[in-house]
């Protein structure tokens, strides 16, 4: 049996992670984190009924709370670095939903997790759609260099570009063989033609009523070839992250990307 925190329990993709781990037989909800609903049972918040679970209000109690194999986290960008650092030096694994942390900070909790022994997945994108999207994309620009990128999320994402799509640009920039046709236009208002991550443009919608989609389009002389993802509800991203609770003991060090699980 696998026991797993969930750190963020109250929120959207928290609540859904509470639900689907509670569903599995060979792993359990043995702590919750979330100091929005500190006090409160995990099982009421996230409506399973009273699971004796009490939420409790930061990390540190969580996991002196209970034996815990797996930290989930899907809290936010201004908290994840030191989330990471606060698990990953007790030695606890850790599957990470949030986006924000910079290479800079990955390569820090690397050298944390080899000194612990904790084993830590970080993935901009859980959906095993968006996954395998990402890979095609990265075969695709081996041939087709001419790239740009549509992400489009709900208002309340706290981040522009999405982790997913800066993933899938650093992907292309690595595949492409050849440099992409030079970008004739000169724009007339700032900023309207997106922004350059690693070379590819990316541009980021917030809207009411998207979850989470992207789509990927390429450009070849007298062709488009295009690619795209929807994910509908935040159910669309359990599989992966119950796949990734399952398997993080078994890759040690700290893995970038869900893609690296499936093979």
């Amino acid at each position: 049996m696998i026991n797993v925190l969930v750190n963020g329990a109250g929120g959207r993709m928290g609540s859904e992670v509470v639900r689907a781990v509670h569903a599995e037989k060979d792993m359990t909800v043995v702590a919750a984190v979330d100091p929005g609903h500190a006090g409160e049972d995990v099982g009421q918040v996230t409506g399973l009924g009273n699971l004796g679970i009490t939420i409790a209000p930061d990390l540190e109690t969580g996991l002196a709370n209970a034996k815990v194999d797996v930290v989930v986290d899907f809290t936010n960008p201004s908290v994840i670095f030191e989330n990471a650092r606060k698990v990953v030096s007790k030695g606890v694994h850790m599957v990470i939903g949030t986006t924000g942390l910079t290479a800079e900070q990955r390569e820090e909790l690397s050298e944390m997790a080899a000194k612990t022994g904790s084993h830590i997945l970080i993935a901009p994108n859980f959906c095993m759609g968006a996954v395998l999207l990402m890979k095609v994309s990265e075969e695709i620009a081996r041939y087709m260099p001419d790239v740009e990128i549509i992400e489009l999320h709900h208002n309340h994402k706290y981040d522009a570009p999405s982790g997913t799509a800066k993933l899938t640009a650093e992907k292309i920039a690595r595949a492409r063989q050849t440099a992409p046709a030079e970008d004739m236009t000169r724009e007339s208002l700032p900023g309207v033609r997106g922004g350059k991550y690693e070379g590819v443009t990316i541009h980021s919608v917030r809207l009411p009523g998207y979850v989470a989609h992207q789509e990927v389009l390429f450009g070849g002389y007298g062709e488009t070839l295009t690619l795209r993802h929807d994910s509908l509800n935040r159910q669309s991203f359990m599989p992966g992250v119950i796949l990734a609770v399952r398997k993080v003991s078994d890759h040690p060090g700290l893995t970038y990307g869900l893609e690296n699980y499936l093979e």
